[in-house]
């Protein structure tokens, strides 16, 4: 399906920020690290703009947001980081979580969010594509460049292995 590009950068940012968002959160499983992860999203989209070459405008976007999720992963492997002490007091430097991800926190629940992230990454990825996304197989190939046969693979191999998690 061949799509219009958005005109502006701030229309691809109204329209899909907060579908963006979910996929960054579901993926991360940490509002800030999604929020961070949305904003490099954006400006990648910002610059690519210009260039972009009508085709599947949505498959061009997740493509960007994956290859941005792929490279922080990678960042954090070159520079790790430790965690706090435990004798630190993690309320007073918590941030302040904005309704929309407290709401996509609670909706999809602490048990299904922590076993996702157990999910090995291609199987994840394409399970929060296809149900929390809501993308089709279709779109979710372009987005990872698999075949849809693989896709239709991932999704039930995740889905199988969350609910083997969650049993």
């Amino acid at each position: 399906m061949v799509e219009s590009v958005p005109l502006t950068w701030e229309e691809v940012a109204r329209v899909y920020g907060r579908k963006i968002y979910n996929f960054a959160y579901r993926l991360t499983g940490n509002p800030d690290d999604a929020h961070d992860l949305v904003q490099e999203v954006l400006l990648r989209v910002r610059k690519g703009l210009a260039n972009y070459q009508p085709g599947s405008f949505e498959g061009w976007l997740w493509r960007i947001t994956r290859n941005a999720f792929l490279d922080d992963i990678r960042k954090k492997k070159r520079r790790p980081t430790a965690p706090l002490p435990d004798e630190v007091d993690r309320w007073e430097l918590a941030s302040t979580e904005s309704a929309d991800a407290a709401y996509a926190r609670i909706s999809l629940g602490d048990d299904i969010q922590k076993a996702l992230l157990d999910v090995p990454f291609e199987f994840r990825e394409a399970v929060v594509l296809c149900d929390i996304v809501g993308l089709s197989y279709e779109e979710i190939s372009l987005a990872v460049a698999v075949p849809i046969g693989t896709v239709r693979s991932r999704i039930h191999r995740g889905r199988k292995i969350l609910r083997e998690m969650l049993s």
